[in-house]
């Protein structure tokens, strides 16, 4: 194939990383096993800090920007992958120190991809994007670490009003658990308390510097803040019980 496409490229100008749209082709992609044609892919926080040179995020350039997609197996190397499969792909360095999805095609490893699950199309599946990924592998870990029951207890998410926190609290609150919202933004609460949350909590509190251990009150928690914030909420976090921390 010898098809040329417009992508988001990432190189360096005047030392330091810029992202402008750029005409390649697929010859000039890496030479992973599998060619998937993308559907849909979506902004995250940490693609806007790449193409905007604001942060260092690409380790190598030129670098085509995106970390995530959903898409359709074009050609596949591997046994795992055939032409035609709907698959998902979150993370794995893309954007960062491999090729990513903001362009047409991209050709990227067999493990990095999953099947596209036959509840959702791929513009759903990007809809929840990372964000929403994260969030479930956070519910997923402090289910399985075991400290949180639904209708007991008080299970803090930090950063609320944001992507991962936004759908923590919609996950949460599904399962049943009694979530707790920290957020900054008095007008955001109608929205979280739609979503589930049944207390609120103002982020300026967890990010006042306080004690190493202070008064148990989070059964569990899911932290996208990092610092300050992080160190409060397991401070505060009750004996044998845990946050499931992806913030900085």
């Amino acid at each position: 194939m010898t098809e040329t496409f417009t992508a988001m490229v990432i190189d360096a100008v005047d030392g330091k990383p810029k992202g402008a749209f750029r005409e390649i082709s697929i010859a000039d992609l890496p030479d992973n096993d599998v060619l998937v044609e993308i559907a849909y892919s979506t902004l995250n926080y940490k693609d806007g800090l790449a193409i905007s040179g604001k942060g260092r995020i690409a380790r190598r350039m030129p670098m085509v920007g995106g970390i995530d997609l959903s898409g359709t197996v074009i050609e596949s190397r591997s046994p795992e992958w055939k032409a035609g499969d709907k698959v998902v792909l979150n993370g794995w360095g893309l954007s960062e120190t491999e090729w990513g999805a903001f362009g047409r095609y991209q050709r990227v490893k067999p493990e990095w991809l999953i099947p596209l699950p036959d509840a959702f199309s791929m513009e759903q599946a990007m809809a929840i994007g990372t964000a929403g990924y994260t969030a479930a592998l956070c519910v997923d870990a402090l289910e399985k670490w075991g400290s949180i029951k639904p209708g007991e207890g008080e299970v803090l998410v930090t950063g609320a009003a944001g992507g991962v926190g936004s759908v923590a609290i919609a996950l949460l609150a599904a399962c049943g658990y009694n979530v707790t919202a920290s957020t900054g933004r008095p007008e955001t609460h109608d929205y979280l308390a739609s979503l589930g949350a049944t207390n609120f909590i103002d982020r300026a509190v967890l990010a006042e510097k306080g004690g190493p251990l202070q008064k148990e009150r989070w059964t569990g928690g899911v932290d996208s803040v990092g610092s300050t914030t992080l160190v409060n909420a397991l401070s505060q976090t009750m004996r044998g019980c845990a946050i499931a921390a992806c913030g900085l």
